[in-house]
């Protein structure tokens, strides 16, 4: 099932491509209109719907790939997750994608780039918890993201949402026999983020998910990367996050996965702490 370069602007016979919502390492994701919601007087008809992108749509067995995000994605119902609907193929042009829902707003990295000095602690601290509360949730669900980085962070006045699973992983795929493609041929980690671990070739995991989430709030709170470092390099704290919440985040951000000696919901939970420890260096 290949994507042809510039798809149909009707898919399925139902979905009516309107304009590209943004790009990945794997696919692209357009708003479209339900056309058969919209008949039936739907008052919000929109989907957000992804398809492969032109560097994956020429390879045969690519779709699987597509499919595994979206088997991934499926089950889950969380207030800062994104929300799969369906899967689907559109025979005539042998396109597979699959719809979901339209999240409003902009991503971390596009509102990162006007923080320059990073974000004020009152504004940081109830995206980090609720960051922090999607990644727990996805966990628990046996759902481990693989790719958490701000561009696959939405922020809305709802919250924010964590969206793009293209690189995921989930245990029970494996034991269940589902076929899967190995994500390490893509080649898409992103070096800021990405645990070292999974730089050197291993696996997603827990750990490796809350190294990129504490990436992502140090920058948040510094308005910059934490950037390249030897393993026993020691960071800054960073310039908006009170002294207190440091040894939690600084903890997370440890390179070797065997020193991060808490997990997202003890991380979560260091934060939400709003206790002044005075003797915390």
């Amino acid at each position: 099932m290949n994507a042809t370069v510039g798809p149909p602007s009707l898919l399925a016979g139902r979905y009516q491509l309107e304009r590209i919502l943004g790009t990945g390492g794997m696919g692209v994701v357009y708003r479209a209109r339900d056309l058969l919601h919209e008949a039936f007087g739907e008052p919000d008809c929109r989907v957000a719907l992804k398809l492969l992108g032109e560097s994956l749509s020429a390879s045969a067995d690519a779709h699987v790939l597509l499919y595994s995000e979206f088997a991934l994605t499926r089950s889950l119902r969380h207030d800062h997750v994104v929300r799969a609907f369906s899967f689907e193929v559109d025979t005539a042009h042998q396109v597979a994608f699959f719809t979901m829902e339209v999240m409003p707003g902009l991503t971390l990295d596009r509102m990162l780039l006007e923080c320059p000095q990073g974000l004020p602690w009152q504004e940081l601290q109830p995206m980090a918890l609720q960051l922090l509360d999607a990644l727990a949730y996805t966990h628990r669900q046996g759902v481990l993201h693989g790719d958490v980085k701000p561009a696959n962070i939405m922020v809305s006045e709802q919250g924010v949402r964590l969206f793009d699973f293209g690189l995921g992983h989930a245990e029970a795929q494996v034991r269940s026999g589902l076929p899967g493609l190995s994500r390490s041929r893509l080649n898409a980690w992103t070096p800021a983020y990405a645990a070292p671990e999974l730089m050197a070739g291993g696996l997603p995991s827990a750990s490796a998910d809350l190294y990129g989430a504490a990436c992502v709030l140090y920058e948040l709170a510094e308005g910059r990367r934490p950037g390249e470092r030897q393993c026993h390099q020691r960071l800054p704290r960073p310039r908006q996050l009170p002294r207190q919440y440091w040894p939690s985040l600084r903890s997370a951000l440890a390179m070797d996965p065997e020193q991060r000696t808490l997990g997202v919901a003890e991380l979560r939970e260091g934060l939400a702490n709003r206790r002044r420890l005075w003797f915390v260096g």
